[in-house]
């Protein structure tokens, strides 16, 4: 019964990180954190600079204009990218839809 038990609490914990690979990203509960993390792992390089023309966080009149076009069309770009600077993901190919449509979510929220 003891071995048993030590068996079915090695599977467990072996279960608790099935399909995680080593890109995956850690998920903190909260939505704005979840788009924090993504923002500083992917996003960071290129909108804290504005570099190839990325709005930088911050800048109210990029951010309001994207923001205007609606979440579902800027959500779209990004999983799609926009030449010639954006690439698809923003390089984040281990990134779900969900963890993508939160680091925008935090980048809007940032530059209001």
């Amino acid at each position: 019964m003891r071995r048993f038990g030590i068996v079915a609490m090695v599977l467990w914990l072996s279960g608790c990180h099935a399909g995680e690979t080593g890109d995956t990203i850690a998920q903190p509960q909260d939505t704005m954190a979840i788009g924090e993390d993504i923002y500083h792992k992917f996003c960071f390089s290129c909108h804290a600079a504005g570099v190839a023309g990325a709005p930088m966080v911050g800048d109210k009149d990029a951010w309001s204009m994207r923001s205007a076009k609606g979440s579902d069309l800027l959500l779209l770009s990004t999983m799609e990218g926009m030449p010639p600077g954006m690439p698809p993901m923003g390089l984040c190919m281990a990134c779900t839809e969900e963890e993508i449509k939160a680091a925008i979510e935090y980048m809007l929220a940032a530059s209001q």
